[in-house]
């Protein structure tokens, strides 16, 4: 389980203990009337007002149906035998329709709507499911996150490898099992450059289909930078005039520019004037120069090769003098830059919350390059926010960062852990108007294909 992307207390934390059972009689201050010999009367608060029901016989009312783990469940000493027929007409206000999940789950009355995203990429697999929160926000209730490698070797054979596939495929039936549990309003699972690259990238997502039964979706690069900046979004500050956003993948890396000095749009990917996407990522760069052992020479060689490939980008000079301006920063959402950022924290272990936001200077980026590239392989192995699934990755992602500090140079750049997952549930909440208000209950009864 993670915290919420976009803050919000953990999916589960009930908003209202229900009332405890009393003896109490009524406000008027006259005295409460024994129940009848063989009854007994209990009390219980909802949403406000207080509610009487009585169990015949003395007996405990029969449990209900178990409501999914994300709905606190009230005990059966909370619970009426049967509710009076007064109350039944009167529906929580958001009532979900009970509809049977993949996994035969139903929607518990007065759950929210829940959404899920996952993105398959070069390095990682990793999934989100979130339900809405404060408008522009959601609150997610589970996550998984799991290195895979599925592009190792592709660049030099062109296709996935078998062991690689096995270790994707494995992943992948976790985040069906979650999804399974779970009465998902909406999903979207998608692959990227591994998957757009390989020869056998077809065929490897009809074994996913068989074997995990999850159906995924190849996005082409330009969809892939806008997911990225619409989950990034929240981190552009109103007195922003521009921002280059990156985010460094396993297989490719995006770049989008964007301006936001005029009237804002509440979908910050709809201010973006360009982008490219590089066919390099971290994978795909320390394959071809090596990623164990990096000299100086070494590293130069592979910023050199990435900004060749800037060269070819010709609308890189779109944001003219805003991007010369005090109010021009970069934002980065990968792998790298979260682990530039926990190194310069020092932290003895990796934590999101400290990481997510943070501002980092010019000369802190300078620092913290100068710093990996001075240790030797078994010490980012050692390292805690590097550690043994990414210190051969490592410097092939800051050679890509430093890169692009070299075409937009910035006197701040901006950490993000977020990315993909984030920008597909921003997007499918945001088109179906979750933040309106009485949304979920005119959406009563009618789910989206």
């Amino acid at each position: 389980m993670e915290d919420s992307e976009f803050g919000g207390p953990p999916a589960g934390a009930p908003s209202r203990e229900p009332g405890a059972p009393s003896g109490a009689g009524p406000a008027s201050g006259t005295p409460a009337p024994r129940p009848e010999p063989g009854k007994r009367k209990r009390r219980k608060r909802r949403r406000g007002r207080k509610v009487f029901a009585r169990d015949e016989g003395g007996q405990k009312p029969a449990s209900s149906v178990p409501h999914p783990a994300h709905v606190p469940q009230p005990t059966h000493a909370q619970q009426p035998a049967a509710a009076p027929a007064r109350q039944a007409s009167r529906a929580p206000r958001h009532e979900a329709p009970h509809r049977p999940a993949e996994g035969g789950r139903r929607a518990a009355p007065g759950s929210q709507p829940l959404y899920a995203a996952l993105d398959l990429g070069t390095n990682n697999c990793r999934l989100l499911v979130a339900v809405p929160g404060r408008p522009g926000q959601f609150r997610v209730v589970d996550a998984f996150s799991r290195i895979v490698r599925l592009g190792e070797g592709l660049s030099a054979s062109g296709r996935l490898s078998e062991a690689a596939m096995d270790r994707a495929v494995e992943a992948l039936k976790v985040c069906a099992d979650k999804l399974a549990a779970r009465d998902v309003w909406r999903r979207r699972l998608i692959a990227t450059e591994a998957c757009r690259a390989a020869a056998n990238g077809a065929e490897f997502l009809a074994r996913v289909a068989q074997q995990a039964g999850i159906e995924l979706e190849i996005i082409d690069r330009e969809t892939e930078a806008r997911l990225a900046v619409s989950g990034c979004g929240p981190l552009v500050e109103r007195d922003t005039d521009a921002v280059v956003l990156f985010d460094i993948g396993g297989g490719s890396s995006e770049i989008a520019l964007i301006d936001v000095s005029q009237r804002r749009n509440p979908r910050l990917a709809n201010h973006i004037v360009a982008w490219t996407s590089l066919p390099v990522g971290v994978v795909s760069l320390a394959e071809r120069f090596g990623g164990r052992q990096v000299t100086r020479q070494t590293f130069e060689a592979m910023v050199a090769d990435v900004e060749r490939r800037l060269e070819a980008f010709a609308d890189r000079g779109r944001l003219g003098e805003l991007a010369r301006g005090a109010r021009f920063h970069l934002l980065g959402t990968s792998g790298t830059v979260t682990t530039l950022a926990g190194v310069h924290l020092g932290l003895e272990r990796y934590d999101r919350r400290r990481v997510d936001g943070l501002w980092m200077r010019e000369a802190d980026v300078d620092a913290m390059i100068e710093r990996l590239l001075s240790w030797e392989f078994h010490e980012r192995v050692a390292n805690p926010c590097i550690g043994a699934d990414r210190a051969d990755l490592v410097l092939a992602g800051c050679a890509i960062l430093e890169a692009i500090r070299k075409v937009w140079p910035a006197e701040r750049l901006r950490v993000a852990d977020r990315g993909l997952r984030e920008g597909i549930l921003s997007e499918l909440m945001a088109e179906d108007g979750v933040w309106a208000r009485g949304w979920w209950r005119r959406a009563q009864g009618r789910r989206p294909a």
